[in-house]
């Protein structure tokens, strides 16, 4: 107590509300790949330097521009030998380096704040001077993934984790098992942090171009859940998506590198088959696999509902049709699955578009965290508290402290029932905090400096399967 030593009216503030629970960013993702740009101002290097940006304009400013392809074309010609067309030969699905696009589909879906990490460059320089292409090997680019994925773990605002710029570079077969190991490496850091969820995509192996294609949705599924796909351990904080998306956007280009019956591109300005190319290039949509769009999506729907409500039943922009077309029997067999690793269907419906047309973790199986939203609402629920609890360390573990900790809790908590984020007709319902000498600690307890803290909430859960039951209505007199 102060001492007064002059004659005065003195006045003092006492606080009587306990502090409030900030509630943390639900939808940062970081994605990880290969940048145009690796260096930035005086050749300070940006690999493997998880860097915060907000738009794509941000994205160029740091790391430049889109990967742009080669093609190659055969003229299509009429019975006069007069060219009258051009036609695109066999290519690869999915581009060699997608970052830059996965970064505009995240945007064009709602997505706002990320992180982007990169792990090299498009191309490298040899020993002449010459630009080469980079074509690492898949366990060479597993390792830089990782490398950067340990970086991420230290940026403590992430909170989902996107690494499909790895898939191109990972497509084979033979090569696929070290994307699924990097898919594994992000749950465990989920695990470890307790305050992010990743979104892995399977491997989409239908090409969309190849008549004597044979891959099925079947193969592909049963590799995610082999031996050779993702493990069995934190399946709880990831979920996946199939199948790629056609986007509305063509692939890019250079026209140096664009050639027709083995003319370049370049070389064929002002010629009427050079506008033949630029139009049939303006339709040679991306493929991308749809991981990007999905966070953009988880983003859009935490903003506009709540990280509780599902990201499912959701349009996606930017998207032209799904690569496959999966009927309710197909759907059988991703959502529900005895090896337990749901897989949510992206789906196209007739006057709605492509939706999200599933809400499932990798533990599709597990009664208690089943469902995306479920897993995501505890993450921010478990970090906003661990913060917002921080006062009380070093304070006295005392009745007062107690009440609180339990007041501060307990009015963030009924906030998010008045929400509608947890299941109840009342407060009580819906959610409980437990502290106290009797209740959650033991004398022994107190005397090693331990307060515990119990806390229990009802989550709602999506409404997965609608079940409408009509009859006969009999009539009566």
């Amino acid at each position: 107590m102060a001492q007064y030593k002059t004659p005065n009216v003195y006045v003092q503030e006492k606080s009587i509300f306990p502090p409030s629970v900030a509630e943390v960013a639900t939808a940062i993702p970081a994605f990880i790949g290969r940048t145009e740009k690796t260096t930035y101002g005086a050749d300070a290097s940006l690999l493997k330097k998880p860097i915060r940006i907000t738009s794509m304009v941000e994205y160029a400013k740091w790391f430049g521009g889109p990967y742009l392809e080669g093609f190659d074309f055969t003229s299509v010609k009429d019975e006069d030998d007069a060219i009258v067309g051009v036609k695109l030969n066999p290519t690869r699905p999915v581009a060699k380096f997608i970052l830059y696009h996965m970064l505009a589909q995240f945007f064009a879906n709602g997505g706002g704040a990320c992180y982007v990490v990169s792990v090299g460059g498009y191309a490298t320089t040899n020993a002449d001077g010459d630009e080469v292409e980079e074509d690492p090997t898949a366990a060479a680019e597993k390792g830089l993934f990782a490398d950067a994925l340990a970086a991420v773990a230290k940026i403590d605002e992430v909170t989902l984790l996107v690494q499909s710029d790895a898939i191109p570079r990972m497509y084979d077969a033979t090569d696929h098992i070290h994307y699924y190991n990097l898919g594994q490496l992000a749950l465990s850091q989920c695990d470890e942090n307790q305050d992010r969820f990743a979104v892995i995509d399977v491997i989409d192996t239908f090409d969309g171009m190849t008549p004597a294609n044979t891959k099925k949705m079947s193969d592909d599924l049963s590799t995610l859940r082999g031996p050779s796909g993702v493990g069995m351990a934190n399946l709880k904080y990831g979920a996946t998506y199939y199948p790629n998306l056609v986007v509305s956007s063509p692939r890019s280009y250079k026209e140096s590198k664009v050639t027709l019956d083995g003319e370049t591109m370049s070389s064929l300005e002002g010629k009427p088959t050079h506008a033949m190319l630029k139009t049939a290039l303006s339709r040679n949509f991306m493929q991308l696999p749809p991981a990007a769009s999905i966070v953009g999506v988880y983003s859009r729907v935490d903003g506009n509902r709540g990280v509780w409500k599902a990201p499912a039943n959701v349009s996606l922009s930017g998207v032209a049709r799904p690569t496959r077309k999966i009927t309710n029997d197909d759907q059988m067999d991703m959502n529900v699955h005895s090896s337990g690793k749901s897989v949510n269907a992206i789906r196209a419906f007739t006057d709605k578009g492509t939706l999200v047309w599933g809400a499932r973790t990798l533990a599709g199986n597990d009664n208690e965290w089943r469902y995306v939203p479920v897993r995501r609402l505890f993450n921010m629920v478990e970090e906003s508290v661990q913060k917002a609890t921080a006062f009380a360390v070093f304070e006295p573990n005392v009745p007062l402290t107690w009440l609180k900790l339990r007041t501060m809790i307990s009015s963030y908590l009924e906030n998010l029932w008045k929400q509608g984020a947890l299941f109840g007709a009342t407060a009580d319902q819906a959610f409980f905090v437990n502290v106290g000498l009797g209740q959650t600690m033991t004398e022994d307890d107190i005397n090693n400096g331990i307060m515990n803290i119990e806390i229990g909430m009802a989550a709602v859960r999506p409404a997965e399967f609608i079940v409408l039951t009509f009859s006969h209505k009999s009539i009566s007199a």
